[in-house]
Parts: C-alpha cells; structure tokens; sequence
C-alpha cells in the first residue's frame, strides 16, 4: 500500500501482511459501525422529539407494539391470578363450610371462629412483590389450605365418629322432669321385707308419661313379663342393652331402629310393682350396671362418649349369705 501526500509531495510505502490487513479490516469495519449507529440514534432521537413525519410514524409503531405486547402480557398474567383466586375461593368456601361442621359437633359456636382477631403494630415498609413473589405466595397458600381441607375433614370424620357412639351411650333421662324413687344397689324388697338387689332405677310418674330411649339403637325384646309386667329392651351394640319395665303401654315393637329421646313407651304399673313407676336397667354384656353413673356422666361430659369399667355389683358385708342373682332375660 503506497500513500501519497499531494500537499507535502512526499510519499510513504506500508507492507500489510495478511494477518495485519484482516486486523486492519476489521477496525475499519466496527469503526464504521460505531459511527453508523451514532448517527441512526442521533437523527432517531431528534426525529422523535422534533415529529418528523417518518420518524414519528416509526417511533409511535414501535411504542405501540411494546404497549400492546405489555398489555398482552399482563392479560395472559390476569387470567392466571384470576383462575388461581378462583380456585382458592372455592376452597376457602370448602374450608369454611367444614370449619363450620366440625364446630357443630365439637360444641363450638361458628360465629366465634369466624370473628377476625386485633392485629396491629408499627409500619415497616417494604418493597412490592414480584410477579414471582406472588405466585409463590399464592402456590404455599394453595398447599395449606389443601392440608388444612384434609385435616379438618379427618377431624369431622373423628368427631362424627364420637357423637355416634355417644349417641348410642344411655345417657338421656328416660323420664323428663321425674325425681329418682330407689336407686341402683341392695335394698329392703318392698313385696316380701327382705334384703334384695334392685338391678336398676325406679322414677315414679304418673300414669301415661312418655318413657324416652335413653340412646339411639334396636328393639331386641317387646313383650310382657311375669315380673317386669309390659317391657322393652333395646340394643345398642357393643354388648350395651337398656330395659324399661312396667309400662302401661308400649309404642315400638321388636326390630324397630329408634333414636335418641324417642318415645317407646308409657309409665305404668304392670308386672311385680306398687304403684305406676318406670323401672329403667342397664346391663353390659349382661352384667347389671348402675344407670346412674351413665345419666350423670351425660350431664357432666357432653363432649364425648364416657368409658365405663364393668364390674359386677357387690353385696354388702353384714350379707355374705346372699347371692348375686340376675332376674331371667325373656326369651
């Protein structure tokens, strides 16, 4: 390469080698890149500021398709929260209707839980969340609700589970309103004068006053009996049977399902009695127990079913002679 100098009439000769001239060439080549984009951002932005009708157009085309391509993105960004909070209404609505379920059987009033608690304290601001942020917050709020939707549905199942059998536990008054006659233990016979066992509780009524199941179960017996006049034994598993004796008139029959506080019969004074009573047992695998310990404990523990040890009872010390009989069961 010969460079001449018109003006200093001198000349000068420069040998470029091959990796040199690609050197060479490729300074050339970004230098004029470099100034070619200087100028397009240049003649752009004084386009853009001052309108120039070509300019403009484009600068307004470009702002357009990045204003539509924001928007498109916040869409599509909406439509995803908007299925997500749907989503998680449908479960806060599911938890809501399980929390309210589950405080009906555990004996607590729904309006309790659903009064928001006092919250407060000093401000410390912090940044906004994120999209990320957000949708990570969303998704653990979707894991918890699914594990409390699980808990509570365990919890109802437990809790359903307990009313059932407290249910089926004698525990209702079978006479409403009436006082204790003679109670669970060894007695003077009111028929012959001497010491017997009384297998369960006397509560004296007038004649007609509805007899009530004390819990939900199966008629097993509905017959007339030489000493227990007109009776009703029901059934209500677990080796757990209730018997009401001397009624003037019954209402259920053998096989009947009855529930809790159901009217079965009518106070009388049928078979081995003195005067219009109910005669009310209970018996556990066939061992006589004393109601009362059932009735009372339905009182005191409403929120559970009581667990009663069955034991036989005892005759007292000054009677070593007597024996524990159990009055025949009808057949």
């Amino acid at each position: 390469m010969i460079i001449t100098d018109a003006w200093l009439a001198k000349s000068r000769a420069i040998y470029l080698s091959g990796t040199k001239l690609v050197v060479a060439g490729f300074v050339a080549a970004l230098a004029l890149m470099l100034v070619a984009a200087g100028m397009y951002h240049w003649v752009f932005l004084k386009g853009a500021r001052e309108g120039w009708p070509v300019i403009g157009t484009l600068v307004k085309l470009m702002v357009k398709d990045e204003f539509d391509q924001r928007d498109r993105f916040l869409r599509e960004n909406l439509d995803v929260m908007a299925r997500r909070l749907g989503e998680m209404q449908a479960k806060m609505m599911q938890l809501e209707a399980l929390g309210e379920r589950v405080s009906g059987l555990a004996g607590v009033n729904p309006n309790d839980i659903k009064t928001l608690p006092g919250r407060g304290g000093a401000l410390v601001t912090g940044r906004s969340l994120t999209m990320e942020e957000l949708q990570a917050t969303l998704a653990d709020l979707d894991k918890l609700t699914d594990q409390r939707v699980d808990l509570m549905t365990v919890m109802e199942s437990r809790l359903f589970d307990l009313k059932i059998k407290k249910m089926m536990v004698p525990t209702q008054q079978p006479v409403a309103g009436s006082s204790l006659g003679s109670s669970f233990g060894w007695r003077i016979d009111p028929m012959n004068g001497r010491s017997a066992l009384h297998t369960g509780l006397d509560f004296p009524a007038e004649p007609g006053t509805p007899i009530l199941s004390a819990a939900g179960g199966v008629v097993v017996t509905q017959e007339v009996h030489p000493a227990y006049g007109n009776m009703v034994e029901v059934d209500h598993g677990n080796d757990l049977v209730t018997r009401y004796a001397h009624a003037s008139r019954v209402w259920v029959k053998k096989g009947d399902l009855i529930k809790r506080g159901q009217k079965i019969a009518e106070v009388g004074t049928t078979g081995r009695s003195t005067g219009p009573h109910l005669h009310f047992e209970v018996l556990v695998q066939g061992v006589f127990q004393d109601p009362q310990k059932f009735l009372t404990a339905g009182q005191k523990l409403p929120q559970g079913a009581p667990a009663f040890a069955v034991a036989r009872p005892q005759p007292p010390t000054q009677l070593p002679s007597l024996q524990v009989a159990q009055p025949p069961r009808p057949k």
